[in-house]
């Protein structure tokens, strides 16, 4: 049997059931992209623009925890100051957060 003979002996009273389910299917899919991709697109833009807008003096953490204060920033890299005198490079995808900003737990 071909498959359009199959659709054919379809009775006539699914097409009403057919149609909810195209309706549940795209509910789930609406339901789906609201609560986890776009708080997640809109999460990656605001780090994005942090990261972005980094200057001087400002207090940071990394995503390995380490605390300091933005020392110079070059391009892809950012040098941090952890002490007096102690200055480390690093990428400026490692920088994670403003270290001012409380994180609940």
């Amino acid at each position: 049997m071909t498959s359009l003979s199959v659709l054919l002996q379809v009775p006539a009273g699914t097409s009403n059931s057919m149609v909810w389910n195209i309706v549940l299917w795209v509910g789930i899919f609406v339901v789906f992209y609201f609560f986890m991709i776009r708080p997640q697109q809109k999460k990656q833009k605001d780090q994005k623009s942090f990261i972005e807008n980094l200057k001087k003096g400002d207090n940071v953490v990394t995503i390995g925890g380490l605390h300091g204060k933005v020392y110079a920033v070059e391009g892809n890299t950012i040098t941090l100051e952890v002490d007096k005198g102690l200055k480390l490079t690093f990428e400026k995808t490692a920088i994670s957060r403003d270290a001012t900003v409380k994180v609940n737990a």
